[in-house]
Parts: structure tokens; C-alpha cells; sequence
């Protein structure tokens, strides 16, 4: 059974087209680009979800449940079109570490820069780099792209971060991915406080025509973060429902029960702090269909603070734009000026009221549940795009 497993969630992250879902599928055995539209486009839009344990056999690491069971690891695929990185940055929030997927034939481009630099900026510091499509590159070019990897490394927080050259086409040397997931260090987790989920995706799982009798509650998927939640908790979500009233938008906090409690594909009675879960609601599916809770934060009823339509941060500003070619310099934050912020799964536009040396005051268009200490990404529209240009502190 894999609760007893040490526990790891790592986001799979890294430019369009370096081969992050075909790796994936190599790793799992699962294809995580599931919408329609996704197969349709090519390419990942929302985040994917796959989970597997590692199992141990002598020296060598598989997913085929030879030999041991090693650890239980829960992946997230983030997008990597430029597009999207309100996306990977929100699907940074819930990772532990990451594999970060470099193409040896195409090497380090601008969202490759842009990934590393979320991944800094929500301190994970616990990084796998893959050299992938080996099999498309002469043995000095695999050479000269490892150099200039180490090279991007650097200075950053996962200077040391082994680097595994790979095929995921051909299935070449996945085992040494697995091997250097295992020796990952499992976070301290905190499950006495109380219970903070994050939610990433919420679905309504019933097919179409199904009887009454046999609906299933609506469900949210994500991480918890902190605390522990078990089957007929009374839990509420904020900020909740929006609601259109005289054409001013409100929130409704919804309240609800938990009906049951997924990992994987095993049902439990109980979780606390580690890989993704999904949470079988009371709530009608229709609520919680087509991802419309994503973001909300979820604890036990009345635990949660009130939403913030303002907020105050300390910041940190990066040297460069790392999402352009070009690398533009960070221009001073000025007021009045609208700003896009992650906090943990939720995305949300701000505009600045009040702006000093370290801090910043906002008013914000989306409201969230502030939680003091959360660490937010901050991201300036810079020709028609969101670029990440630094990271905040809620204070």
C-alpha cells in the first residue's frame, strides 16, 4: 500500500516541445494530456496529473513492481508554452521538486530561463535536469549542451543538480531519472496545524446520462498542504463561488462534507501533507465542473481567514526579464500599474496602490485568501505577455 512510502510531488517542467509529456508517459506509463483540446493543439495547457511508485530490484530502479517499493511519487505536468506560465506557476506552488527537461538539440531557451527562474522564485531548490532527445545529437554536441547547462546552473540554488542525458523517445536511461528521484529529500511536512488544501483542478466525474441515484459529488484535486483531513470532515472553500449581482461581482463561501478521499486510484479514510488527492464532495458536480474552484484554498469549516481584496507585499525583483530573447532590464514598479500574482493555485491581477523600496500595497481584481508568509509570483504584462519579473512575501 503506498501510504507508508515517503512521499513526493515533482512538477515536470521546461520549454514547449523538450518532450516533458512523452517523458512522463515513459515514467508512469500515462499520458497526462487528457482535454481534447489538448491533443488537438499538441501541446499541454493545464496541468496534468500522474502518479506511480518506484520500486527497487538489486541496483536497478522500475515502475513494473519488481523488488521493493521505494517511495510514492505524484507528478505534475506543467505547461511549458509561454502563454501558460500563470499556469506553471501556479502548479509550482504544490511541487516539492522538479525535473526540469532540456532538449540537447535545441538547449536552453527563453521559457526553459523563465521555468528555472519560478522554480527559484517558489524555492525549489530540489532539481532533476534531463538532457533529453540524446539520440538526435552527435556525442560532442551532448557535450557542449551538458557545459552550458552547468553553466546556466551556476550560482542558483540547485548549482549541484544532477544532469542525466536521456532519449524519453527511446526509453533510453528513464531508470537513472527513477534511481535520482529516490534520492530526493523528502520536505518536513507539517500535519499538527490546521489543514490548508490547495485546490488545482475540480471536476465533475459523473458521465453523461448517468442516473440519480449514482451521482457522484463534485471533486477538487490538489494538494494539502499542511494538517490533516479525513472522510465526513465538515470543510469550507473560499473564496468560492463568484457571483454576479447587479453587475458586481461577490463570492460566496461554500461549505460542504467530505464524502471520500482519493490517492491515486486507493481510496482512503485519512490524509495528511504529501502527494496529490482528490476530495469527493456533498457539493453539486455542477459547481465544481470545468476546473471553475481552481485556486480556492479548503479547510475545516471556519478555520479559513475572510477574503482579501488588497493586499501587501515584500519583494523581490529579479535583474532581467528571462522570458524574451532579449533579456530586457526590470523597470521599476510605479503605481496605478497592473500587475498578475500567484498565490498558491490561484492567479489574480492587481493594481499597485502604494509601492516602496521592498514592498508593495495592491488592490486586487480576483480576491484571495491571504495567508501570511505565502510566497507570490510576480509577473508584468511586457508586449501582450505575462512575464514573471520577481517573487513576493504576503506580510
Amino acid at each position: 500500500m503506498t501510504n507508508k512510502l515517503p512521499e513526493l510531488n515533482v512538477g515536470v517542467v521546461g520549454h514547449i516541445d523538450h518532450g516533458k509529456t512523452t517523458l512522463l508517459s515513459q515514467l508512469t506509463g500515462k499520458f497526462t494530456d487528457t482535454h481534447s483540446e489538448e491533443l488537438k493543439r499538441g501541446i499541454t495547457i493545464k496541468l496534468g496529473y500522474a502518479d506511480m511508485t518506484i520500486y527497487k530490484d538489486g541496483n536497478n530502479y522500475n515502475i513494473n513492481k519488481k523488488g521493493t517499493a521505494q517511495r510514492y511519487v505524484s507528478f505534475i505536468d506543467a505547461p511549458g508554452h509561454e502563454m501558460l506560465m500563470a499556469t506553471m506557476l501556479s502548479g509550482a506552488a504544490t511541487m516539492d521538486a522538479a525535473i526540469l527537461v532540456i532538449a540537447a538539440n535545441e538547449g536552453i531557451k527563453p521559457q526553459t530561463q523563465e521555468h528555472f527562474m519560478a522554480l527559484q522564485a517558489k524555492k525549489i531548490k530540489n532539481i532533476i535536469v534531463v538532457q533529453n532527445k540524446i539520440d538526435l545529437v552527435t556525442k560532442e554536441q551532448a557535450l557542449e549542451n551538458y557545459k552550458l547547462i552547468k553553466e546556466f546552473l551556476k550560482g542558483s540554488l540547485s548549482e549541484d543538480a544532477p544532469i542525466i542525458p536521456i532519449s524519453a523517445q527511446q526509453g533510453i536511461n528513464i531508470d537513472k531519472i527513477l534511481e535520482e528521484l529516490c534520492k530526493l529529500e523528502i520536505p518536513k511536512r507539517d500535519d499538527t496545524t490546521e489543514p490548508i488544501f490547495l485546490v488545482a483542478r475540480s471536476f465533475d466525474i459523473n458521465k453523461p446520462g448517468s442516473l440519480i441515484l449514482n451521482l457522484k459529488g463534485g471533486v477538487l484535486g490538489g494538494i494539502l498542504k499542511k494538517g490533516k483531513l479525513k472522510v465526513g470532515d465538515e470543510i469550507e472553500i473560499k473564496p468560492g463561488l463568484n457571483i454576479k449581482k447587479a453587475n458586481q461581482q461577490t463570492y460566496e463561501t461554500l461549505t460542504t462534507k467530505i464524502l471520500s478521499l482519493h490517492k491515486g486510484k486507493d481510496s482512503v479514510k485519512e490524509v495528511s501533507p504529501g502527494v496529490s488527492i482528490s476530495i469527493e464532495t456533498e457539493l453539486d458536480p455542477f459547481l465544481t465542473k470545468t476546473d471553475s474552484l481552481t485556486g480556492c484554498l479548503v479547510s475545516i469549516k471556519g478555520k479559513l481567514p475572510e477574503i482579501s481584496h488588497s493586499i501587501k507585499l515584500k519583494t523581490n525583483l529579479f535583474d532581467k526579464v528571462l522570458g524574451t530573447a532579449e533579456h530586457q532590464e526590470v523597470e521599476p514598479l510605479k503605481t496605478k500599474e497592473m500587475l498578475m500574482l500567484s498565490v498558491n493555485t490561484t492567479i489574480t491581477v492587481g493594481t499597485i496602490e502604494k509601492v516602496s523600496e521592498k514592498e508593495l500595497e495592491l488592490s486586487l481584481n480576483i480576491p484571495i485568501v491571504a495567508l501570511k508568509g505565502d510566497n507570490v509570483g510576480i509577473a508584468r504584462n511586457i508586449d501582450g505577455h505575462w512575464r514573471l519579473i520577481g517573487f513576493g512575501e504576503i506580510i
